[in-house]
């Protein structure tokens, strides 16, 4: 069975000196992400992995003012583009873009597609505290539907004043970053960023849109029923209740979440052919992710699906890419 991961990262030096320098204490970890050569790839064939889409990891360009986020993103799809084409058949890419200058990141994803051959794009959460709602940006997804390709959005971590007013309280500063980051908020936030998307009409606006989310979900199915009771098209305005949507416009990846309730409740809800797998490497252990897609309780067409069918036809993925 081939395996296709959707959730992996990379860095480059730059990056981890400029946006990503709050890494710069994790050598072992930096190394991993900045390598996209034989290191990775051995790590890869020894977890029985095919083949990785990678993207810039967290939190990406979207904080830097506009004009450092071009040059940034630049630089990182550069380097991106030529270990794709060293590994084509075992590595892949989502473009950086600079979201706040959103004409300028529909131009990049568009030449990154044609030029590198990725396969969409990869945003982390919120700009400065603003977010995709916002028709300001829209132009990366009108761009994105014409490319039929996804985006893959990413959490990144509330802003300031966000965790201020909800995460810092009676506990550590440390505790406190951990509820507003992987322990709570970053979830919460990035399924908060998802459902302002889908009522602000962007999914009537562009139908075939197609956005990915990891984490199984980011706990938006658990709820997913309530949304259709608390949000009905009577309200909303929208063409079509929260759940269609969610089923019809979302793909949704494991992204080291290997919990069996966790994802049974994910594939309840939205079906086998929105689920895709992913590892969340180099946090997250590939080896982990593989064990855990071998004792889940589906039929081999359905491992089909989720190994790799389903992220194949998501991202155009060719033959001779196989």
């Amino acid at each position: 069975m081939r395996f296709i991961t959707l959730e992996e990262h990379f860095a480059t030096r730059a990056f981890v000196e400029g946006a990503g320098r709050y890494l710069a204490g994790f050598g072992p970890l930096v190394d991993q992400l900045c390598d996209l050569d034989t290191g990775r790839i051995g790590d890869m064939d020894g977890a029985g992995i095919d083949m990785q889409v990678l993207s810039l990891t967290a939190p990406g360009v979207e904080q830097l003012d506009p004009v450092a986020a071009v040059a940034a993103a630049r630089e990182a799809n550069e380097q991106l583009a030529v270990a794709v084409q060293k590994h084509p058949a075992r590595l892949a890419g989502f473009a950086t873009v600079a979201v706040a200058v959103p004409q300028e990141a529909a131009a990049e994803l568009e030449r990154c597609v044609h030029n590198y051959g990725f396969k969409g794009a990869v945003i982390n959460g919120h700009v400065r505290g603003r977010y995709l709602d916002d028709s300001f940006f829209w132009p990366i997804f009108e761009r994105a539907e014409s490319l039929n390709l996804p985006i893959y959005l990413h959490p990144t971590f509330p802003s300031q004043e966000v965790t201020n007013a909800a995460y810092v309280g009676n506990y550590s500063t440390d505790v406190a970053g951990r509820l507003a980051g992987v322990g709570w908020g970053w979830h919460i936030d990035t399924a908060n960023h998802l459902l302002r998307l889908i009522l602000s009409g962007l999914f009537d606006h562009y139908p075939k849109l197609q956005i990915v989310i990891g984490h199984m979900g980011e706990g938006l199915p658990f709820m997913l029923p309530r949304f259709d009771l608390a949000f009905p098209v009577e309200a909303t305005k929208l063409t079509q209740p929260v759940s269609v949507y969610l089923r019809r416009n979302v793909h949704y990846t494991f992204a080291g979440f290997n919990w069996l309730p966790t994802f049974l409740n994910l594939w309840m809800q939205v079906g086998v052919d929105r689920i895709l797998f992913s590892a969340d490497y180099p946090y997250a252990s590939m080896s982990a992710a593989r064990a855990f897609f071998d004792q889940l309780p589906l039929s081999p067409a359905d491992k089909e699906r989720i190994a790799h069918t389903n992220a194949e036809k998501l991202l155009g993925l060719a033959e001779e890419e196989k």
